[in-house]
């Protein structure tokens, strides 16, 4: 609604000047008295004709309006309207009706003066029936309600939860509504017009039968667990171990599903220092013992004896006799000789003498009473096995190489396979503030055609050529920059992003021969499919 105000609440006019502040003509002395008005005082005065016709025409309106009443779930607000029905008044209040909402009187009754229209909004839900999801709008106010106006049957058995919490009983009143914010249409004054009910969510699980026979007794316990295993443990059914339970405990439950429990019997086993005790479904020592997976020794004594009848209670004690030759063995790394080869290119490697590793060998006696280790001694030790040396010759022959390149035929002195990334000199890790910012470890300013090396690979000052990048200046390094890593510079506005394995051509002249690295690092390794 339009909120009028005083003159004196008006708005002042950036820029305007009070009209006693402007120097027109007074009326009395002027003859074109009309023109002496000022240009902003006629806009202002058109404009508060225009208020004042809006103004006229909304309250002409309102007060040709039909005076009604209408709550929504306990809220009220008094208005007029020009509607003819409900149906259109709760239209016109942006309001949508669902089948299962409630309104007194009728959508279809005609709007007269002092009429009291009433709606009560079903709520949303829902339902989970056994993992089938419905949804659905309720007036209902307990969960029996909701679940007769659903169609859903239920028994005392049956698992229900209402917003992910238990219900004991049916009979329990659903929770109060709960409102959150919508962005539905409606008025401003309309608190209910901004606000939805948010959905209930109910889940049902129906309890299935299920015919339990344990041992010679027989029954029948009803669940809504999901497996056998849940279902018993619900019922407090104890299962021990060595008792068997078929189907098995993770088979799902089904209706009409028949559960078999055959048990075990208890005894206890002392072997290696420690009791064991179990249950178990066999019928003599023997079979018991190998169900429990217990090797027994050649000298091993087991009371009682391994075809004694396996009787309720029964302990079965085991002695451990034995000794043992135990025989050890470590390898010996074979060391690694380099031999230079002037006639091998460089980076060609021949391996002279493969190596071997040694082998050196200790023989222990051990000594266990009743599975206990008692002790262990060293009784000899020797090199089965001389380590044998590997020799491998690396080239130090330099051959010069001639490459056509998009920008020119080159020649090179060696080829170099590297891990390619890239730079700039905002992504370099040096503060803007610095005054190294954008500069190269000689000095020179980033850009495209520079490239961070390490220098014990590629000498600084080199020129190389990478393909897709083209020449370069080895003038950077890098704290990340080691071994066949290489970073390709770039300014801000053209940088790109690589990271990929390329071959590097270092251009010729080669440097002098003690400056050669003549064997290349091996990182990083370049990992192909």
């Amino acid at each position: 609604m339009t909120r009028w105000v005083g003159r004196s609440q008006w708005p002042t006019v950036v820029g305007a000047q009070p009209i006693e502040a402007q120097h027109a003509v007074p009326l009395s002395r002027s003859p074109g008295w009309r023109m002496a008005i000022p240009v902003s005082g006629r806009l202002w005065l058109a404009f508060l004709c225009l208020l004042a016709m809006v103004w006229a025409g909304s309250r002409l309106y309102w007060a040709t309006g039909i005076p009604v009443i209408v709550t929504v779930d306990g809220q009220s607000l008094a208005l007029r309207t020009h509607q003819r029905t409900v149906a259109g008044l709760l239209e016109e209040l942006g309001m949508q009706v669902h089948p299962q909402d409630l309104v007194q009187p009728g959508l279809n009754t005609p709007v007269s003066s002092g009429l009291t229209v009433t709606v009560r909004r079903a709520r949303p839900v829902q339902l989970d029936v056994n993992g089938q999801v419905f949804h659905m709008h309720a007036q209902a106010r307990t969960l029996r309600d909701l679940l007769n106006e659903a169609g859903v049957p239920s028994s005392p058995y049956d698992e229900i939860q209402v917003d992910g919490r238990p219900i004991a009983s049916l009979d329990t009143p659903l929770p109060l509504p709960v409102m959150s914010p919508t962005r539905m249409s409606g008025l401003a004054g309309l608190s209910w017009a901004r606000l939805e009910v948010r959905p209930l969510h109910v889940a049902i699980r129906h309890a299935v039968p299920l015919r339990v026979r344990d041992g010679n007794a027989e029954y029948i316990i009803r669940t809504t667990a999901r497996t056998v295993g849940e279902a018993l443990l619900r019922e407090q059914v104890i299962l021990y171990l060595g008792d068997l339970a078929r189907p098995e405990l993770g088979s799902q439950v089904v209706p009409g599903l028949r559960v078999y429990i055959e048990r075990s019997v208890p005894f206890s086993v002392h072997v290696d220092g420690r009791e064991i005790r179990t249950r178990t479904r066999q019928r003599i020592v023997a079979d018991a013992l190998a169900e429990l997976g217990i090797v027994l020794g050649a000298a091993d004594i087991v009371k009682p004896s391994l075809s004694a009848e396996l009787k309720p209670s029964l302990t079965v004690s085991i002695t451990r006799v034995s000794e043992r030759i135990e025989i050890e063995q470590d390898a010996i790394s074979y060391p690694i000789a380099w031999v230079p080869d002037d006639e091998l290119e460089i980076d060609q490697r021949r391996i002279d003498v493969a190596g071997q590793e040694g082998l050196i060998k200790r023989r222990f006696r051990a000594v266990y009473h009743d599975g206990q280790l008692v002790s262990r001694t060293l009784e000899d030790e020797w090199v089965a096995q001389e380590p044998i040396t590997r020799v491998i010759a690396y080239g130090r022959k330099i051959v010069l190489r001639t490459l056509e390149t998009p920008e020119g035929s080159i020649t090179y002195w060696r080829k170099i396979r590297m891990l390619a990334t890239s730079y700039s000199p905002s992504t370099a890790g040096i503060s803007l503030d610095d005054d190294y910012f954008g500069r190269t470890r000689l000095g020179w300013k980033l850009r495209k055609g520079i490239v961070a090396v390490d220098p014990s690979l590629i000498k600084l000052g080199s020129k190389v050529y990478i393909p897709g990048y083209g020449l370069a200046d080895a003038a950077d390094t890098g704290g990340l920059i080691r071994g066949r890593h290489i970073d390709l510079g770039f300014e801000d506005h053209n940088l790109e992003l690589w990271y990929r394995w390329v071959d590097v051509y270092l251009l010729a002249p080669p440097p002098p021969l003690y400056q050669i690295p003549w064997i290349l690092p091996d990182w990083p390794r370049e990992h192909r499919r």
